[in-house]
């Protein structure tokens, strides 16, 4: 596994729960000690399985190559940042190793992220025998098996697909983001982009929001945003007439947004600024991007669980055709408090509800389940054995035949 933040924190925990499938594990990260720790706090919770660490710079095929050789996994999860994407997958080719993820590939310098990159991939990892599974999340991830779920138990044509996410917590906190800064704002702040009648549509940022109601939680603002996994569905389900995605935000969270943006904090170019030196003996030219200094600044993710508050919601609401001949409607979805998120493995929810199916995909790969050559997004495979294990791994899920779906 490359990565030890929050997600990955989360799986972790995960995979130790689950020593009956997983046998051998390592964690690997730009910085060791920051494995070690997460170590040291899995095995002071009573779990025994040994976990070995290592150093690895992800954006460093070499790197990522000695270290697998040296290690020969059967299957890296890559939990790091989404512009490392490309290079894991490379040095898995090179290694001979099959690959996981949770987020599509962005590049570093542009705010765009779309699966053409990674797809390009196919042919290579089809001929080399391997697998390579794409966007084991929540979102892209569950959500899209869960269209997988409803196409094969429930639909003769999907014709209708929204994919609502909603964190109803309270970390008390002025403004924080759920995951890493960086990522975040980068994609809420990028247009909107739905799919309608064949073609994709384009919306300013956050220009389309209404409310919607949420089981348990009640009625919240949520917004149309641009998100990776209808890219894949509407080509893996082509009945699909319209699909959408949609996220909550509250109007505090939406203030401090606009003001990052209005005084420039959320460039993502180079800036040029002379900074003192430490020794103060002077002072020096340095670059910055100002989108990486606020990341700094603002709070870690990882921190938040202790005092967050609430739950999650996040699922999908489908019409089409059911295997009736009639027209049907129907709401899957999952709940997730952070508190017992916090409780059973110290981060918080949006943590938790993204490494658990990262987790889940693993043992599906590891068990046989999803295996075959190639590249895929996770629809692609049998959603049930899946599903099944979201319910006993901390994530249950509930359905909703024929309600309102509000859209």
């Amino acid at each position: 596994m490359i990565g030890a933040g929050g997600v990955a924190t989360v799986a972790a925990y995960k995979i130790v729960q689950n020593a009956d499938v997983f046998t051998e594990f390592m964690i690997a990260s730009r910085r060791k000690a920051k494995c070690d720790a997460l170590v040291e706090a899995i095995h002071k919770k009573g779990y025994t399985m040994p976990i070995q660490t290592a150093q690895v710079d992800a954006d460093d095929v070499e790197q990522l190559k000695a270290l697998f050789n040296d290690y020969k996994p059967e299957l890296v999860i890559n939990l790091a940042l989404p512009y490392q994407d490309l290079t894991i997958m490379e040095a898995c080719l090179a290694c001979g190793c099959n690959y996981l993820d949770t987020a599509n590939y962005e590049p570093k310098d542009e705010a765009h992220f779309e699966y053409s990159w990674q797809w390009a991939y196919r042919d290579r990892f089809r001929e080399a025998g391997l697998t390579a599974i794409l966007g084991c999340g929540f979102d892209p991830g569950v959500t899209s098996i869960f269209t997988a779920y409803a196409a094969k138990h429930h639909f003769k044509e999907i014709q209708y697909l929204d994919i609502v996410d909603c964190n109803a917590g309270d970390h008390h906190k002025a403004f924080a983001t759920n995951f890493n800064p960086e990522i975040n704002i980068r994609e809420i702040t990028q247009k909107g982009l739905y799919w309608e009648n064949g073609q994709w549509v384009e919306t300013e940022p956050l220009e389309i929001h209404k409310d919607l109601t949420y089981p348990e939680i009640g009625p919240r603002d949520s917004y149309l945003l641009h998100h990776e996994e209808i890219e894949s569905l509407v080509i893996n389900y082509p009945t699909i007439r319209r699909a959408r995605f949609w996220m909550t935000f509250g109007q505090q969270y939406l203030k401090h947004l606009e003001v990052i943006q209005n005084i420039g904090m959320s460039r993502i170019d180079e800036v040029e600024y002379e900074a003192p030196l430490a020794d103060g003996s002077g002072t020096a030219k340095v670059k910055i991007v100002p989108l990486q200094f606020l990341k700094a600044v603002l709070p870690n993710p990882q921190d938040l669980g202790e005092n967050y508050e609430g739950q999650t919601s996040i699922g999908c609401r489908i019409r089409g055709i059911g295997n009736d001949g009639k027209e049907h409607t129907y709401y899957i979805y999952n709940n997730c408090s952070h508190r017992a998120a916090y409780e059973e493995t110290g981060m918080q929810g949006v943590s938790y509800t993204t490494g658990v199916p990262a987790m889940i995909g693993a043992m599906m790969f590891c068990k046989g389940l999803w295996r075959k050559p190639g590249v895929f997004n996770v629809e692609e495979f049998d959603p049930d054995p899946f599903l099944e294990q979201l319910n006993k791994q901390g994530l249950p899920w509930h359905e909703i035949h024929d309600g309102d779906l509000e859209l």
